[in-house]
């Protein structure tokens, strides 16, 4: 796991409250969280890093892998 720990899983990210995009489904917000989580799979458990995106139009976060994000705007 990379990243300095906050508690409860959530880690310091350099985008954290700055707007992004999620390269996968094209949302655009603010990066609100990145959490590792330890996610079920058919092989077995394993960790992951999540970013929640709050997408620009409100609404509840959306989850994308942290790999997917990019910086939008200078803010």
């Amino acid at each position: 796991m990379k990243g300095t720990s906050l508690g409860f899983g959530h880690e310091d990210h350099p985008l954290l409250g700055r707007r992004v995009r999620d390269l996968a489904s094209g949302t655009e917000g603010e990066l609100m969280a990145v959490v590792a989580e330890e996610i079920p799979t058919h092989t077995g458990r394993r960790w992951t890093r999540r970013a929640y995106i709050r997408p620009e139009t409100g609404g509840r976060e959306l989850p994308t892998a942290v790999g997917n994000i990019e910086p939008l705007g200078t803010d």
